[in-house]
């Protein structure tokens, strides 16, 4: 038994198709040696051949014998070589692209992701085994890819209030800096940074896992909006960059969180804020197109971004431009709610909670952007008229 469990793919698939044959060999020589002299008999003394001797009887049925054994023998024999030559074919056919699947998994289990099998043309299911194979592959090296770039990006932003809160604490320690209100202040806001990166990171890794505790409630999306435009207006104006609201009357119900939701409409406001310059405007814009879902777009006048990245925007640290850190806000603007850079990600990451989707796209650098939230609605649509 344990010959047999050394045994590679291509001699067992061989074995098992040599029994095969062997096995139908012996059946057919079985069979032929029982019914043919009985059937030659037969068909002898219906021929009229009734003067033969019972020893010329038993010696033609001897030579019958004898001549269909040879026959047989010879027969099964070159049938068993062909077949046996076709079934060690089969097993190499079959057992090259099981051997490549085997090899490209270890690669992958070993960290090196670039796999590109080729279709081995065995049939629907090779196909399909060989195409997930690749897309494992990929998957797999995007997610590297994304792990090292958030391991680089989390490291470059606790870089920063680390090294503030060092050089304030040794500032103090050396007596340059006195203990007062302002030097406590700097403490605070680098230690609530701190806080604040832990905070989101915890809340977007939970959203992305679908561990939201949602309490859903019917709302007008109208006034989820307006609320959130309402909590980031005193910024806006300090900010001098006109906020406006328009919204269909009475517009959709959603059945939704309503504190996440708002969360998720003010990060989108809060990073049109971030990329616009003063003198800017954002339009936050709720309506129901041709009765489908419920739809807040928020379009800013800003810097905009390529076309092209429009998918990575909602990834956690990413930047349109990787030179600028997320504290490179235009001239006149603070840092935003999430200057740690995945507040796109919970926002995405709360809209899909709510089974929803949330899209970006701009026409370029300096052309603006415009985010677009969808949620089911749950009313009927009634007319009305924008205000």
């Amino acid at each position: 038994m344990a010959r047999l469990e050394r045994l590679g793919l291509p001699s067992r698939l061989f074995a098992a198709l040599a029994l095969v044959v062997c096995a139908g060999a012996g059946t057919l020589l079985a069979v032929a040696l029982l019914i043919a002299p009985t059937a030659f008999d037969t068909h002898l003394r219906r021929s009229g051949a009734v003067d033969l001797t019972p020893g010329v009887l038993t010696h033609v049925d001897r030579a019958f014998t004898q001549a269909t054994l040879i026959s047989l023998t010879a027969a099964i024999t070159v049938a068993i070589i062909a077949a046996g030559l076709i079934a060690w074919l089969i097993a190499r056919r079959l057992a090259a692209p099981v051997a490549g699947l085997a090899a490209a998994t270890t690669r992958i289990a070993d960290g090196n992701y670039d796999t590109d099998l080729a279709d081995p043309r065995l049939g629907p299911e090779f196909a399909a085994l060989t195409r997930a194979v690749n897309q494992l592959g990929r998957k797999l090296a995007t997610s590297e890819q994304t792990r090292r770039r958030l391991l680089a990006d989390l490291g470059h932003e606790l870089r920063t209030p680390i090294a503030a809160l060092e050089a304030t604490v040794e500032a103090i320690t050396d007596g340059v800096l006195p203990v007062d209100e302002e030097t406590l202040t700097t403490l605070a806001d680098q230690a609530s940074r701190l806080r604040r990166l832990s905070t989101d990171l915890e809340s977007v890794s939970r959203a992305e896992e679908r561990q939201l505790a949602l309490h859903p409630q019917p709302a007008r999306l109208a006034d989820l909006a307006r609320r959130a435009a309402n909590a980031l207006r005193p910024r806006y104006q300090a900010a001098d960059v006109d906020l406006r609201t328009s919204a269909d009357e009475p517009g959709p119900t959603v059945t939704v969180d309503h504190d996440r939701l708002v969360e998720a409409l003010m990060n989108l406001l809060d990073n049109a804020l971030r990329h616009t310059p003063p003198g800017g405007v954002v339009t936050v814009t709720t309506d129901w197109p041709d009765g489908g879902p419920a739809r807040v777009t928020v379009v800013d006048t800003g810097e905009g971004f390529p076309p092209d990245r429009a998918a990575h925007l909602f990834e956690r640290f990413y930047r349109t431009d990787p030179a600028r850190g997320h504290s490179a806000a235009p001239p006149g603007h603070g840092p935003g709610r999430h200057g740690s850079g995945i507040g796109l990600t919970i926002t995405q990451a709360i809209i899909r909670a709510h089974h929803g989707n949330v899209t970006a796209h701009s026409a370029g650098p300096g052309e603006g952007a415009t985010f677009t939230v969808t949620l089911p609605a749950t009313t009927p649509r009634r007319s009305g008229t924008d205000r």
